[in-house]
């Protein structure tokens, strides 16, 4: 919406339309110029993409600022947007603004420069025919992404060459709600449509509610959220010097429940599974509410490997978990080189003495000699004997086992024998000297997670971010089940491939997001199971899981479940050994998926032949052999990036939120093991629940067949059997028609090509 998208400004015509969900964009009303919407370079580095044309007219978005109050399901924004004109001659040029989703839009007011301009509501039978125009005009498709709405526009205001320009808008609008969930979007990908990639970008949802609100929820960007109480919450996005590809969407429910859930599901065929995302959270307390008291036994290394900054950055971490355990909780100390060390015999009750006494331990800790991780490992899970509470080993280490027992089947095994309470592993690896397979092993035999630090990278604060995310547990070893009135037990399981797959627990702050695939779509109950504190206790919810999708609005969820299986699938090549039909199925789900891994990047080759999966499947399984580097830089990487796939919460891909100096968030990434870096791929894209692949210079649609590809209709762009095609098969089908390059793509079962 707002983002004067300036965009248009090199787009030209009077009043862009319906860009629909769109931020708003000048358009140049100059009707003697033809020119394209401008574009940033690096949404244009292929060597056989078409060269954007230079023009006099151009302009960038300098800095885009949101702010949103959501009050049940009203949302009031504000946007500030500054763009400077690029071009060298004047520009004269509306705002326009794209309606967005379907949602009512009421008390919008247009600053420019602080003065208020005038805006006309135009419906969305006049917003199509001026987008048809504009699009027939510049001969730029890039705009069809968002037909299909009304819009606002603004009387014509002159913007001089070199000249910076700030538009402010506000506006409300009305939400809409599914399943429980207010379902609030900002569409942020119009700003792509600028000459440079935007230097600050920051947006901030504030939630209010009379009602206690559980899930925050983003499925396309990677938010902090922070909750204050049970009624607000606030979720943040901010980036520099990037080129934003997709919408921003949130969502949220509320509830009276301890535990809130909720259930969105996605089925394009009726004849193949469905796909649900489950987000659950718990109340929120108030600080000095205190959850069930737990034992916590931190594990530290202190060989000489980890002599100077590493062990008083560890020392920092076991003080920062002291300072940070509750009144009834149990701990202790367990410290390793050759020999292992407690703080004392067994855990010991908190109370200030005894952390006092600890933090005393800590300082007098130094590094030097071998490593027994084995050991260490036995003594910390020997003194754990009271199962009814929550308890959890916080394991440090930045080396192989070099004394005691060193085999690393029989250090597991231990380890898994050793665990009588179900205690929760969670592993440190520090530096590159580690054997990850090993930690990656003893956390998934040990109900827990493994966490990497590289060397560039703070212990202390890694780990205390950690500790400060888990260390209040409200509900333990929580479960989730799925019934279905009428069900038998013959009828087969009513969910499966759940990830995550085993038992979590549910901290106070934290949100699950789980998400699987149903055979039977309806009407269900949803059962979540757990202990609070000693006792057990579960709550139910109810679900709809849908027949048929009638739009992509829950797509999303399909991608994300592909990204989790995935994750699944090399973590079990890479605990457990080569095997084809888990090969197979990775290179199918990452063909259809486009989701880029070590081991399947040469799906961005543009030789590749993405149908050949037998060559693909021996391809990966040769590229799987780099799981055998268990220890440096690439072992690390490896089964760091694998985590991040296990754990993803938005269905992007993994480099996507992360930083590296990649300024466009349109293209997909790779993970290069060796170099430990994500590389930015321009020749795979998702749009939508599609993936396209560039062979030559063509965008192939990913699911066409060979021999859909060869029958493909050709259509001429612009033409009146064009602009039918979105009429025949809606706006969801507008999109795949908005490259601005060569493209075939699959419509209704028919393939096209313009």
């Amino acid at each position: 919406m707002r983002y004067l998208f300036i965009r248009l400004l090199a787009s030209l015509l009077l009043f862009l339309p319906s860009l629909a969900q769109a931020q708003g964009l000048l358009v140049n009303v100059n009707r003697g110029e033809t020119v394209a919407l401008p574009r940033s370079n690096v949404l244009y580095s292929h060597p056989n993409a078409a060269p954007r044309p230079i023009v006099p007219s151009s302009y960038k978005i300098k800095e885009l600022s949101v702010q949103v109050k959501l009050t049940d399901q009203v949302a009031r924004t504000q946007v500030s947007q500054s763009f400077v004109n690029t071009g060298s001659v004047p520009m004269e040029v509306c705002f326009v603004f794209p309606l967005p989703y379907d949602g009512a839009i009421d008390q919008l007011t247009l600053l420019i420069d602080g003065k208020e301009h005038p805006a006309k509501l135009l419906a969305a039978s006049e917003a199509r025919r001026l987008y048809e125009e504009i699009v027939r005009k510049n001969r730029d498709p890039a705009l069809l992404e968002w037909i299909g709405t009304g819009m606002f526009k603004t009387s014509v205001f002159p913007v001089p060459a070199g000249a910076e320009r700030t538009v402010t808008l506000r506006y409300s609008q009305l939400c809409r709600k599914d399943q429980g969930l207010t379902d609030f979007l900002f569409p942020l990908s119009t700003a792509r449509y600028t000459s440079h990639p935007i230097e600050k970008l920051d947006l901030q949802v504030a939630i209010e509610s009379n009602s206690e609100i559980k899930n925050v929820y983003s499925p396309t960007h990677a938010v902090e959220v922070k909750r204050p109480d049970n009624k607000h919450a606030t979720a943040s996005l901010s980036v520099t010097n990037q080129v934003p590809s997709s919408d921003f969407r949130l969502l949220y429910d509320v509830g009276p429940h301890a535990v809130g859930a909720s259930v969105l599901s996605y089925r394009r065929d009726a004849n193949d599974d469905g796909y649900f995302l489950l987000l659950t959270s718990p109340e929120i307390k108030a600080a000095d509410e205190r959850g069930p008291p737990k034992t916590v036994i931190m594990v530290v290394d202190r060989s000489g490997s980890m002599s100077g900054e590493k062990i008083n950055q560890a020392k920092g971490a076991l003080k920062f978990v002291l300072n940070n355990l509750r009144a009834g909780d149990l701990f202790n100390i367990v410290a390793y080189d050759g020999q292992v060390e407690s703080f004392q015999p067994e855990v010991q009750k908190l109370d200030d003495q005894t952390r006092a006494s600890a933090l005393g331990f800590v300082d007098g800790l130094f590094a030097g000699g071998s490593t027994n991780i084995d050991a260490a490992l036995r003594t910390a899970l020997a003194q754990l004997k009271d199962s009814s509470r929550p308890n959890y080993v916080i394991f440090l280490t930045d080396g192989l086992p070099t004394a005691g027992e060193t085999n690393e089947g029989r250090i597991v095994a231990a380890a898994k024998a050793n665990n009588a309470v179900r205690a929760r592993l969670f592993a440190f690896g520090v530096g590159y000297d580690v054997n990850s397979r090993l930690l990656d092993t003893l956390v998934r035999e040990n109900f827990g997670q493994s966490e990497y630090v590289r060397p560039n990278e703070n212990i202390e604060a890694r780990v205390s971010t950690f500790y400060a995310r888990v260390g209040s547990p409200v509900m333990t070893d929580v479960g989730i089940r799925f019934e279905f009135p009428g069900a038998t037990a013959d009828s087969g399981a009513a969910v499966n491939r759940v990830y995550p797959a085993d038992a979590h627990d549910l901290f106070a702050g934290e949100q699950l997001v789980v998400v699987g695939r149903y055979k039977k779509p309806g009407a269900a109950k949803v059962t979540l199971q757990g202990k609070v504190g000693a006792h057990d206790q579960h709550f139910d919810f109810p679900a709809q899981l849908v027949e048929t999708s009638t739009d992509e609005t829950n797509s999303f969820i399909e991608k994300l479940w592909a990204m989790r299986r995935v994750g699944q699938i090399i973590d079990e090549l890479d605990l457990h050994g080569r095997n084809e039909e888990l090969v197979k199925e990775l290179v199918e789900l990452s063909t259809r998926h486009g989701i880029l891994t070590p081991y399947t990047s040469f799906l961005a080759d543009e030789s590749n032949d993405r149908h050949d999966l037998r060559t693909n499947a021996a391809s990966a399984g040769q590229a799987l052999s780099v799981l055998n580097e268990t220890s440096g830089e690439s072992g690390v990487a490896q089964r760091a990036a694998k985590a991040a796939l296990q754990r993803a919460s938005q269905p992007n891909a993994p480099a996507a939120s992360a930083t590296g100096g990649v300024p466009a968030l349109s293209h997909n990434f790779y993970f290069d093991a060796k170099q430990d870096k994500k590389v930015a791929v321009d020749t795979v894209q998702n749009v939508g629940r599609k993936t396209f692949y560039r062979r030559g210079d063509r965008w192939i649609d990913g699911s066409l067949s060979t021999e859909q590809e060869k029958q493909a209709i050709r259509m001429e762009r612009f033409s009146a059997d064009y602009f039918k095609l979105i009429d025949q098969h809606g706006k969801e089908a507008a999109k795949y028609l908005s490259f601005d390059e060569p493209v075939t793509v699959e419509l209704g079962g028919q393939a096209y090509s313009f």
